[in-house]
């Protein structure tokens, strides 16, 4: 504070915490820290500072500060898969990033084909789909909720695309989707939602442009079912910038930028924030003019952008994405203890299960703390799933 004050901490503007020496003064200029005691993992608080001139009343300076509490597992250092566990599903279809939404079931879009019922390139084949996923990790289904209707989806596919981001927050499932195939799809990309489950999509009127801002296929962080994990009020996304958009290929130099926005605010772009910092300590936020990458990658990154979700327990984000050339099976995946990072590599490979791309953690399938995993991946045009397991340094 600039002002000689006595302040206090509370839980009300005008009730101060009994387990802590509440009051302190400050004279112009200083700086006071008080640590909180007695909270809960995983609860959020709101937090009020109230200062008060000499004659004890309250002056203009009175600050309300919202946080929440989570305890980490540590960084992740290594990981394995055991490919014993693969399944592959959905022959002729491709993508598969997911969602877990509030009915208890995981969300997934597929392209260029059938999905789940009708598995080949042309039984029910639709250029964008979305489709539910039931079940565990060891003994999921999968079911066409927006294709080809009636014979092998639920509801009838309005518009073609292909989409690498979708959430479910407060019931409702948003999805970035591009407009097509090859490099069609860098033109341009439209937030659309749903508000029954995937069974119809509007659009919301939130979009970027290959023209305007350079960005191409977004991606959206996932915080456990229905964002309910989330660490603060904000949705993250995040998008490559085109390197070359003359065809579906690795974007080098890699450069990948995050934006923001309140829940509120999903729908008015013009409320979302730009991450603007160089240093990941001190994250600060603004327009599309200041950005600055959270992350870079001389050999590149995938071509649509890649996936993103929190692990929960372990507490850290994890990025995948391609790198070096497409296709090939380069995999690169990273971690960082923040959405904004500072990213650590876990794992770069070529040749990962021969030509596989765009891997997607399945939020419902993490267990034993966040440190085994499902991981969802497109090769040979189909749905698999791999499991594996995380190696976590205190």
């Amino acid at each position: 504070t600039n002002e000689a004050a006595t302040c206090k901490w509370g839980p009300s503007a005008s009730t101060a915490y009994a387990n802590l020496p509440n009051t302190f003064t400050t004279t112009g200029g200083t700086s006071h820290t008080t640590t909180l005691t007695g909270l809960a993992d995983g609860q959020s608080y709101t937090h009020y500072v109230r200062c008060q001139d000499a004659a004890g009343n309250a002056n203009a300076s009175s600050y309300t500060i919202s946080f929440s509490v989570s305890s980490g597992g540590g960084a992740i250092t290594g990981v394995s898969f055991d490919f014993g566990s693969k399944q592959s599903l959905a022959s002729g279809s491709d993508n598969w990033p997911m969602t877990w939404a509030d009915d208890g079931h995981q969300y997934t879009s597929w392209g260029d084909g059938g999905g789940f019922d009708g598995n080949s390139n042309s039984a029910g084949r639709v250029s964008l789909g979305f489709a539910r996923v039931e079940g565990d990790f060891d003994t999921y289904t999968g079911h066409n909720v927006w294709g080809d209707f009636p014979n092998y989806a639920e509801n009838q596919a309005t518009f073609g695309g292909k989409s690498y981001g979708i959430i479910s927050v407060g019931g409702v499932l948003y999805a970035w989707v591009s407009p097509g195939s090859g490099g069609s799809g860098y033109t341009s990309a439209t937030l659309y939602k749903s508000t029954n489950h995937a069974a119809t999509w509007t659009s919301t009127g939130v979009v970027i442009t290959l023209a305007t801002h350079g960005l191409i296929m977004p991606t959206i962080l996932n915080f456990g079912q229905n964002n309910a994990g989330a660490r603060d009020g904000y949705v993250y996304h995040y998008t490559a910038k085109s390197q070359d958009a003359g065809s579906l290929t690795i974007q080098a130099p890699g450069e990948i930028y995050l934006m923001r926005c309140l829940v509120a605010d999903i729908e008015t772009f013009a409320n979302y924030e730009f991450y603007t910092s160089t240093d990941p300590a001190i994250p600060t936020w603004g327009t599309f003019a200041d950005r600055q990458p959270v992350y870079t990658d001389p050999t590149g990154v995938g071509w649509n952008t890649g996936n993103v979700v929190h692990v929960p327990g372990v507490n850290r984000y994890v990025l995948t994405t391609m790198h070096t050339a497409w296709p090939g099976g380069h995999f690169n995946m990273q971690e960082a203890p923040e959405p904004w990072g500072p990213w650590t590599e876990v794992l770069r490979e070529s040749n990962w299960d021969v030509n596989a791309w765009f891997w997607s953690f399945a939020p419902k399938w993490f267990r034993n703390g966040g440190i085994d995993f499902t991981v969802v991946y497109t090769v040979s045009d189909r749905w698999n799933t791999v499991n594996g397991s995380f190696t976590v340094t205190p």
